[in-house]
């Protein structure tokens, strides 16, 4: 890809980690300024990648600023950068997740991080009716080598409402979020195979998500809502 993580990107948020209050960040503002134009040309070269094989309608770069009104932890800034990918809807479903940081905390991650609730029922639903498919995919060995055989993310105790706790395929249908993630190390990350990875990674998802998009633009008899 030619673009690579900038070594200044996670020794500043080391930095930034010690030092995390207003008076700190305001003095080394151009300096952080700087660091950011270079990395958002590591987001840049992803979206460009990602729509060679897929179609990204928009790239949305979460700034270094905290919203810490409701929050116990007062911090004024992130010690990361995050970016998602979004696939053009309604007729492609799923995102993308780009998260760089410090201390071998970077990862990527792909799926639905809070599906609406008419998607969630359509996907527990759909799993409900027939989970082979979905199962098939989960074990197949070059899309979990990459991702592994199972979602991270929230899920219901027991069973959702409507359903029977004692289904099969309850494993699946109690999730509230259907994610996959991958870890990288720091060493990962400044590597000049970093992007090239991550995109490959990122391709690797794609018959989930042609799954996944097939089932929320059809209802339960196969017919297109889109």
């Amino acid at each position: 890809m030619g673009v690579t993580v900038p070594k200044e990107t996670l020794d500043f948020f080391k930095r930034l980690e010690k030092n995390n209050n207003r008076d700190w960040f305001n003095e080394r503002k151009k300096e952080f300024k700087a660091m950011e134009a270079e990395v958002k040309k590591v987001y840049n070269s992803v979206f460009e990648t990602l729509n060679t094989h897929d179609e990204i309608d928009k790239l949305k770069i979460f700034r270094i600023y905290r919203d810490v009104r409701f929050s116990k932890n007062k911090d004024p800034y992130k010690t990361h950068f995050g970016g998602s990918f979004h696939r053009t809807k309604p007729k492609l479903r799923g995102g993308y997740y780009l998260h760089i940081q410090p201390n071998n905390e970077s990862f990527i991650a792909t799926g639905f991080w809070e599906p609406a609730s008419a998607d969630l029922l359509r996907i527990r639903k759909e799993f409900e009716m027939d989970d082979s498919e979905i199962r098939e995919i989960l074990a197949n060995k070059k899309f979990n080598s990459v991702w592994g055989d199972t979602f991270v993310g929230d899920e219901v105790k027991t069973a959702p409402k409507g359903f029977s706790k004692d289904h099969k395929a309850i494993d699946l249908i109690k999730k509230k979020q259907y994610i996959f993630t991958k870890k990288y190390t720091d060493k990962e990350v400044l590597s000049p195979d970093f992007l090239n990875d991550v995109n490959t990674s990122f391709k690797a998802i794609r018959p989930f998500f042609d799954y996944m998009s097939d089932v929320l633009t059809t209802d339960l008899n196969g017919e297109s809502l889109i």
